[in-house]
C-alpha cells in the first residue's frame, strides 16, 4: 500500500511538473515534448478526422473472398476464391507534421475532385477536432495542400520589435505566424486601412509616423477631422490639409509633382525614380489620409464638382504615383460603395488591405471582399476587446491575422519633434513646378 502511495505521489508530481513546464516555459516544452506527442496524435487521428470533416472519398475496390463448398460423395470441403467489389473510405495521404513556432504544419495530397477550397471550408472543423486555436490552409502547387495549425493565439500579447532600417519599410506589429508585420511601400505602394473607433486604426498610423520619421522621406497629411489627428505631428509633416478645399489644392500639387517627375525620368531614360542617380533622385513622399469618406461625402449639389475633382486627382495619384515615389496610406471608419465609384476605383489601386474591427459588414466587404472569402469571415469575427488586431493582405499574396504594436500619441508626437530637422519643405519640393495662371 505504501509503495502504491509513493507511485501515485510520484506520478502526481510529474504531472504537476509537466503542467508547470507547459504553462510557464512553453517555448522549451513545445519542441521537446509537446510537438512529438501532437505529431503522433495527428497521424493517429487523421482517418477519423478526415471522415468526420467530409474529406474522404468512397472508392470501389476488389477484394478476395472465400466461398466454402461441400462435396457430398466424399465429404470434402472445397474452398473457392473469387473477387468481390466493396466500397471503402479513402482518406487523403498525409505527411509527417513539422513543428513551427506556434504550432505545426503538415502537407497532404488531395484526392480526385478535391480543391484547396474543400479544406478551407473544413478548417474550423479541423481546428475543433484537433483542439487547436486555428487551422490555415494554403496550396503551394496543384494537388498539394498545407495545413498550418496554431496551438494558441500568438496575438494575445505582441512585444515591440526593433525598427526596420530599410527605406520606406516600417515594422508595425506581428503576424499570426510569429513573423514581423512589415509595411513595405516599395513592394506594396498603396494601402487601404479600415477600422472603427478604438479598433487600432489610428494606432497603426502612429506606428507609421514613428517608423517613417527618421527616414529621408516627405510625409504629407490629409486630416479631414479638422486637423485634430495629425496637427500634433506637424513638425514632421511637409504639408497638411485639414479640409476638402485644402485637400484639393494639395492633390493638385501632387499631380503636378508626379507629372514633373515623369519628365525627369523620361529625360534620364528611367522607368521610375529608383533608376535615377541618387544625386538627382527626388524625395519619396508618403501620403497619409485620415477619414477617407470625408473626401467623397456630399451635403448638397454645390459640392459635386469639388468632390469629382478631388476623387479624380486622388485616383490619378494612386494609378501613377508608385513609379514616381508617391505612396498612399488611406484610413477610414466607413468605406463603402455608396460613397461613389471613385472609392471603388481607388480600392482597385490599393493592393495593400488592412481591416480592423468595423461597425458595418459593407466596409469589411469593400476592404477584403475581392480577396479570399475566408479573410472576410475572419475580419467579422475580430472581438472588440482586442484593439490592434486586423486582417492583412500581405505582399506575398496571402492574408493573415496580425496585431500592431501599441504606439501612444505621445510617442508619435515625440518622434515627429525629434526628427523635425529631416522634414523637407513643401515649398522646396514644389518650387520648380509651374505656377497656376491665377496665382
Amino acid at each position: 500500500m505504501r509503495d502504491l502511495l509513493i507511485q501515485l505521489t510520484a506520478l502526481a508530481a510529474i504531472a504537476v511538473g509537466l503542467w508547470a513546464w507547459r504553462r510557464w516555459h512553453y517555448p522549451s516544452f513545445w519542441p521537446i515534448l509537446g510537438f512529438p506527442l501532437t505529431a503522433l496524435s495527428v497521424r493517429a487521428s487523421w482517418r477519423r478526422v478526415a471522415l468526420g470533416c467530409g474529406l474522404t472519398k468512397k472508392r470501389q475496390r476488389w477484394w478476395f473472398t472465400t466461398v466454402p463448398g461441400l462435396v457430398a460423395s466424399t465429404g470434402i470441403v472445397k474452398v473457392k476464391r473469387r473477387f468481390q467489389r466493396v466500397a471503402v473510405d479513402t482518406k487523403p495521404f498525409i505527411w509527417l507534421p513539422l513543428p513551427t513556432r506556434y504550432g505545426w504544419r503538415v502537407a497532404l495530397h488531395t484526392l480526385e475532385g478535391q480543391t484547396p477550397g474543400d479544406y478551407a471550408d473544413a478548417a474550423e472543423r479541423l481546428a475543433h477536432s484537433w483542439g487547436v486555436h486555428a487551422v490555415r490552409v494554403s496550396s503551394p502547387r496543384p494537388g498539394r495542400v498545407i495545413l498550418a495549425a496554431t496551438m494558441r493565439d500568438p496575438l494575445v500579447k505582441v512585444d515591440q520589435l526593433p525598427p526596420s532600417l530599410e527605406l520606406l519599410t516600417v515594422t508595425v506589429g506581428r503576424l499570426e505566424t510569429g513573423k514581423p508585420w512589415i509595411i513595405d511601400f516599395r513592394t506594396v505602394p498603396h494601402w487601404m486601412n479600415a477600422g472603427a473607433t478604438q479598433s487600432g486604426k489610428s494606432n497603426l498610423a502612429n506606428a507609421l509616423i514613428v517608423g517613417l520619421a527618421p527616414q529621408p522621406v516627405a510625409l504629407v497629411g490629409f486630416d479631414l477631422k479638422g486637423g485634430v489627428e495629425f496637427t500634433p505631428y506637424a513638425p514632421r509633416l511637409s504639408a497638411l490639409a485639414t479640409s476638402r478645399a485644402e485637400s484639393l489644392t494639395l492633390l493638385d500639387d501632387l499631380v503636378a509633382l508626379m507629372i514633373d517627375r515623369m519628365g525627369l525620368c523620361r529625360q534620364a531614360g528611367a522607368r521610375n525614380i529608383w533608376q535615377l542617380p541618387p544625386a538627382i533622385r527626388p524625395t519619396p513622399i508618403v501620403v497619409l489620409v485620415d477619414e477617407l469618406a470625408e473626401l467623397y461625402l456630399m451635403a448638397d449639389k454645390s459640392e459635386k464638382d469639388e468632390i469629382a475633382r478631388t476623387s479624380t486627382a486622388l485616383l490619378r495619384v494612386a494609378q501613377l504615383g508608385r513609379a514616381f515615389g508617391i505612396y498612399l496610406f488611406c484610413c477610414g471608419q466607413r468605406i463603402g460603395s455608396d460613397l461613389g465609384p471613385g472609392v471603388t476605383a481607388l480600392r482597385a489601386q490599393c493592393s495593400g488591405r488592412i481591416c480592423h474591427r468595423v461597425n458595418d459588414p459593407e466596409t469589411a466587404t469593400m476592404t477584403l471582399g475581392d480577396l479570399d472569402p475566408a479573410a472576410l469571415v475572419s475580419a467579422r469575427e475580430i472581438p472588440a476587446e482586442t484593439p490592434g488586431v486586423a486582417i492583412v493582405a500581405s505582399q506575398d499574396g496571402q492574408w493573415y491575422r496580425a496585431r500592431s504594436f501599441y504606439v501612444t500619441e505621445a510617442t508619435a508626437e515625440h518622434a515627429a519633434k525629434t526628427h523635425a530637422h529631416l522634414t523637407p519643405s513643401w515649398d522646396g519640393i514644389t518650387a520648380h513646378l509651374p505656377q497656376p495662371v491665377n496665382a
